[in-house]
């Protein structure tokens, strides 16, 4: 099955290196591209793509905006922008966004991007992850979280702390010697007692709730999943 995508970026060059990048794979095709996110929701509402690609600073309206306002809607919002600022990431993860990509990731991890959020998985940028980490770690404010309907079983709390470094769940198979069948039904489990709707939300409740400021305590720490270590 084809992916269909919107391209939203106020600069024609950046959608047209998109558009090359994306229309190079098989299972990718462009159905529209918009300037600015007034253009976007119209496109999006037309054109009814499966994943928009969107820029966080665009005339009219910003990707927050846009993604707040298509967060019903079946097409998943993906972020692609220059900027990796803390608080462009949390607002757009807060509203719904289905991943967070910065334009120099490179070809592969935008594509990535766009499989993940049509399969309803989600993608950031690991360097976006880190950053937003040490941020809330060394931030002495809490802001006011969601409670779970049910508490997380220590499982589950192993596997939202490795989503929230940015593991896929084939990752977090691998590493916990699990299936992948098994930490789907892990995450779905967690979305539900969360009452989040994709795993980037996952996300978003692990920096708010501080889930992942145990293992951002020292100047280094080992991952547990992949087994290596992370400069802090």
């Amino acid at each position: 099955m084809t992916i269909r995508v919107l391209l939203a970026d106020d600069q024609a060059m950046i959608r047209a290196s998109l558009r090359t990048i994306l229309e190079d794979q098989p299972d990718i095709t462009v159905v529209a591209e918009a300037g600015d996110g007034v253009e976007t929701i119209e496109q999006a509402r037309r054109t009814r793509p499966d994943v928009c690609l969107v820029d966080i600073q665009m005339p009219r309206l910003d990707g927050i905006e846009v993604a707040r306002t298509l967060a019903e809607a079946p097409t998943k919002v993906v972020m692609v922008t220059t900027f990796d600022l803390d608080e462009y990431v949390h607002g757009a993860l807060r509203y719904g966004a289905a991943g967070f990509v910065l334009k120099d990731a490179g070809p592969r991890l935008l594509v990535e991007a766009v499989r993940a959020a049509y399969t309803g998985d989600a993608l950031i940028s690991p360097s976006i992850t880190l950053r937003l980490l040490h941020h809330l770690a060394d931030r002495g404010a809490r802001t006011e979280i969601r409670v779970p309907a049910r508490p997380l079983t220590a499982r589950e709390t192993e596997i939202v702390r490795a989503i929230g470094r940015g593991h896929t769940n084939q990752e977090i198979a691998d590493g916990l010697f699990i299936s992948l069948s098994t930490v789907k039904g892990y995450v779905s489990g967690i979305m539900v007692k969360l009452g989040v709707r994709n795993r980037v939300e996952i996300v978003a409740w692990a920096w708010e709730s501080r889930e992942m400021t145990r293992s951002a305590e020292g100047a280094l720490e080992d991952d547990p999943i992949t087994g290596r270590h992370r400069m802090r």
